[in-house]
C-alpha cells in the first residue's frame, strides 16, 4: 500500500479542476513561504530530519518497492532501452543505499553560516563573505527515482528548499519517496513546504514550473535533450545545466598499455548507463597495434559492441565500422565508438567537435603533453591516467552531488553542498560613514 502524500508539504491533486498555472504557482508559494524558517534552521535539526528520511525508507521499502513496479511495467510496454529502464529501476540494495546517502550527507559538514573570507579595509571597517542558501531550487530529472532522495538531501543540509519534478515514468516511485522524506523531515521540525513535489505529469507542469521566477531562484535540469533544450528555451529562471556525457579517452602514444586496458575497461564497463561512462575512445596511431586487438576482445568479452574507424576495424574483426553519428553519441550502453588518431592535436580537436563538456581523460606518461590536455581541453573534469567514472562528487570527496554541472556558472563539475551555496557580504563597523 503506498503512503498518501501528506497535503502540508508534497502538493496533490485533490482539487481536479485546480488549472496547470494555479496549481504550481500555489506550490512555488508555499515553496517561498518555507525558504526563510529553513536557512535559519541549525544544523543539528536538519542533521536529526536526514536520519529520520533515511529510517522512513528503509522502514517503508516494501511501499517504494511497489510503486516502482508500477512505473516498470508502464515503461517496458513501450520498448524503452535497456540502459532507461536500469536507470528507472529500485531495488532494496538501491533503497538502502539511497537511506546510506541520506545518512553520509548528515555527517558532512554544514556550508551554511561559513565565513569564506574576511579583510579590513583602511578605515577600520571589517567586510567578509558568508555562504548562504541559494534559496528555492527547482530540479527537473528524469528516470532515476534516487535524484529525489539525493536532492531533497542535499538541498535541505545546504539550507534550500527544493521543489522536485521528476518523470513521468517515475511518477508512482518518486510520489511514494517524497512523501516520505517530507512526511520525516517535518516530525524532525523542518518547515513544511521544504520539500516539495510536483505530483502531477503533465508535460505542461515544467513549462509553468520554469515560469514561477517570482518564487523560485534557480532550476537544476537533468536528464536528455529534450529536456535540457525545453528548459534552456523556456526558464525564466537561471538555469545550471546537467548535460548529456559524451566522454572520451584518449591513449596516448607512451601510455602505459596494461594500465590504459584496465582503465578503459572500467570507463565502459563499470555502469554504461552513467552520464560519466566513456562513450567514444580516441588511441595514437603509433600504440593502437599493441594496445587496440586485447582491448576490443576484453570489450567484446564484457558484452560491448565496438564501433571503430576504418584503421580500428583493420586491427581488429570484431570490430563493426563506424558512422559519422557514432561520433558524438551518449549511448549510455555496452558500445563504444573507436577512433586512430595521427595525433594529440587530432584527440583533442575530436574532443572539442563531438565532446559535451563534461569528462575527458588521457592516459599517458608525458609531463608535457599532460599538461597541454590539462590546459587546452574544456570540460567539468579533465582526468589524467584515471577512469571518467571517477567524475563524482562521492570520489572527489564532496560527499555528495546533486549532479555533475556543465554549466560555467555559477558552478561546474559536481555539485556537492557548497555548489548549492552563494555567498552575502557581512560588515562589521564602528561608526564609519562614506566621505
Amino acid at each position: 500500500m503506498e503512503t498518501p502524500v501528506p497535503t502540508t508539504e508534497v502538493a496533490t491533486s485533490e482539487t481536479p479542476l485546480k488549472s496547470t498555472k494555479d496549481y504550481v504557482e500555489d506550490l512555488a508559494k508555499k515553496a517561498r513561504a518555507a525558504a526563510g524558517p529553513l536557512a535559519a534552521l541549525s544544523t543539528a535539526v536538519k542533521d536529526q530530519a536526514l536520519l529520520a528520511m533515511a529510517d522512513s525508507l528503509e522502514a517503508k521499502a516494501g511501499d517504494i518497492l511497489a510503486a516502482n513496479e508500477k512505473d516498470l511495467e508502464a515503461i517496458e510496454t513501450r520498448g524503452e532501452r535497456k540502459a532507461f529502464i536500469d536507470r528507472l529501476r529500485l531495488t532494496p540494495e538501491r533503497i538502502t543505499e539511497m537511506a546510506t546517502g541520506l545518512r553520509e550527507v548528515a555527517k558532512l559538514p554544514d556550508p551554511v553560516g561559513e565565513t569564506v573570507k574576511m579583510w579590513h579595509r583602511p578605515n577600520g571597517m571589517l567586510v567578509g563573505r558568508v555562504r548562504v542558501p541559494i534559496g528555492v531550487i527547482g530540479i527537473v530529472y528524469e528516470s532515476r527515482p534516487n535524484v529525489t532522495a539525493d536532492s531533497a538531501a542535499l538541498c535541505l543540509k545546504s539550507g534550500n528548499v527544493c521543489v522536485l519534478r521528476g518523470g513521468s515514468e517515475a511518477i508512482h516511485s518518486n510520489t511514494v519517496i517524497a512523501a516520505l522524506l517530507s512526511e520525516a523531515a517535518e516530525k524532525a521540525g523542518v518547515p513544511a513546504g521544504a520539500i516539495s513535489f510536483v505530483d502531477r505529469p503533465e508535460r505542461d507542469v515544467v513549462v509553468e514550473l520554469l515560469k514561477q521566477d517570482e518564487f523560485i531562484d534557480l532550476i537544476i535540469p537533468r536528464g536528455g535533450e529534450s529536456l535540457m533544450k525545453t528548459v534552456t528555451q523556456e526558464s525564466r529562471i537561471p538555469v545550471i545545466k546537467h548535460d548529456k556525457g559524451v566522454c572520451h579517452i584518449y591513449v596516448d602514444a607512451d601510455a602505459d598499455v596494461a594500465m590504459a586496458q584496465k582503465i578503459c575497461l572500467n570507463a565502459k564497463v563499470q555502469r554504461p548507463s552513467t552520464c560519466n561512462a566513456m562513450e567514444t575512445l580516441l588511441v595514437h596511431q603509433s600504440i593502437a597495434r599493441a594496445f587496440l586487438p586485447d582491448l576490443i576482445a576484453r570489450l567484446k568479452g564484457a558484452g560491448v559492441e565496438v564501433r571503430g574507424c576504418p584503421k580500428t576495424c583493420q586491427l581488429s574483426p570484431e570490430a563493426k565500422p563506424a558512422a559519422e553519428e557514432d561520433y558524438g553519441q551518449e549511448f549510455l550502453a555496452l558500445i563504444l565508438a573507436v577512433k586512430v588518431v595521427k595525433h594529440m592535436e587530432e584527440a583533442m580537436e575530436h574532443i572539442a567537435r563531438y565532446g559535451s563538456h563534461h569528462t575527458e581523460a588521457i592516459i599517458t606518461n608525458d609531463y608535457g603533453r599532460t599538461l597541454r590536455f590539462l590546459r587546452e581541453v574544456d570540460a567539468s573534469a579533465v582526468m589524467v591516467n584515471a577512469s571518467t567514472r571517477l567524475n563524482d562528487g562521492y570520489q572527489f570527496g564532496l560527499g555528495a552531488e546533486i549532479g555533475i554541472s556543465t554549466t560555467r556558472i555559477h558552478a561546474r563539475g559536481p555539485m556537492g553542498l557548497e555548489e548549492l551555496t552563494c555567498t552575502k557580504f557581512v560588515v562589521y563597523g564602528s561608526g564609519q560613514i562614506r566621505e
